[in-house]
């Protein structure tokens, strides 16, 4: 409702939208420890943008795994501003993202305490509630493993949620396409919002 009230949008980036979706209705619903999130993210090297710059070269990322901007990624703060606002009050996360010698795609791997008497079912069930009519957003069944060849191309965001090992813990799995819902498609889903056009228009 906000975005198709607004003049100006920002669109956020591939990284947060990556990270935001399946952390927000999380922190709101109460579900998870807004202060013990951990966030590695893995990108293809088309989110360097189009510079021809040596690091980002496919021939120089081939056959190899990197982490970089650690501790200093200038997507931490947009992530912390949206989990900030989910919580209403400030949120600090630990964000490490890595390149990844494919051409596009980001898999974030979330990592999460759980609130007193939540259960990663209750996680499950608060992200079924909230993306359950949302055409891009969706929540893969129990044990299904969600991967970036499954939204390649596409404005899809999946999620999916994992019991941890570790006692009140979960691990949730979170996929997009950074080229589409991670930029330009994600811009077409609010111009269509703004336009008063149908949000899947083009998508």
């Amino acid at each position: 409702a906000r975005i198709r009230s607004a003049r100006l949008v920002a669109c956020p980036g591939c990284y947060p939208t990556s990270a935001l979706l399946p952390l927000i209705p999380l922190i709101e619903a109460g579900a998870i420890e807004p202060d013990e999130i951990i966030i590695d993210a893995k990108s293809g090297i088309s989110g360097a943008g189009r510079a021809a710059k040596e690091a980002s070269l496919f021939a120089e990322v081939s056959e190899g795994i990197q982490a970089y901007g650690v501790a200093s990624h200038r997507h931490a703060p947009e992530i912390e501003q949206g989990l900030s606002e989910a919580a209403e009050r400030p949120v600090i996360v630990n964000f490490t993202p890595h390149l990844m010698p494919m051409n596009r795609g980001i898999l974030a791997t979330i990592y999460v305490r759980l609130s007193d008497g939540a259960t990663p079912d209750d996680l499950r069930a608060a992200l079924d509630d909230r993306y359950r009519a949302e055409p891009f957003v969706r929540v893969v069944p129990k044990a299904s493993v969600p991967s970036t060849r499954h939204v390649r191309g596409s404005n899809q965001c999946h999620i999916g949620v994992f019991a941890d090992r570790i006692p009140n813990r979960a691990i949730l799995l979170s996929v997009i396409d950074n080229l589409v819902k991670g930029a330009s498609g994600q811009a077409v889903q609010n111009m269509n919002l703004v336009c008063g056009l149908a949000e899947t228009t083009g998508l």
